[in-house]
């Protein structure tokens, strides 16, 4: 009889590598403003930080080339999708371990009712993609106005 020694953290490694694919599901809003659950194969890191002028999004999305990125607003919703494609598979290469995530992406973020969504802009640069909402003009404080009473 042979003995094989126990490992227990490979089995705590398949657990934490079941429950991260159970979790790749990120719900995103339909058209009709009611949630779906959408199919990701990853999801990329976001930062939202907002600036007195306007409200930015920062993802980072590396190895991922500009024309497989799409950004929409829509019905009050930033969407972010896209795809990473996995390099063609070599003769005579050999993997020892592929921790990258490859595949498609979703990220979607309620947009603050201030927000002006036709100006929103992106900008795609090494791998990080910039998205500005700029805020619109605020309402002008309410004034007190005198009505004489007749």
């Amino acid at each position: 009889m042979n003995l094989v020694r126990w490992n227990p953290f490979s089995e705590l490694e398949e657990v934490s590598n079941r429950l991260n694919q159970l979790f790749r599901h990120t719900p995103v809003r339909s058209e009709s403003g009611s949630e779906m659950l959408a199919v990701a194969d990853w999801m990329p890191s976001v930062d939202i930080s907002e600036t007195d002028a306007a409200y930015l999004v920062k993802g980072e999305i590396p190895g991922v080339n500009k024309e497989d990125v799409k950004v929409t607003v829509q019905d009050g919703m930033l969407t972010i999708q896209g795809e990473r494609k996995q390099e063609k598979e070599e003769k005579g290469k050999k993997f020892h371990r592929v921790e990258c995530s490859y595949g498609s992406f979703v990220r979607s973020f309620r947009v603050p009712d201030d927000a002006d969504q036709n100006a929103a802009k992106a900008e795609f640069k090494d791998g990080i993609l910039n998205v500005t909402l700029p805020k619109t003009q605020k309402a002008e404080e309410a004034k007190a106005i005198n009505v004489p009473v007749s």
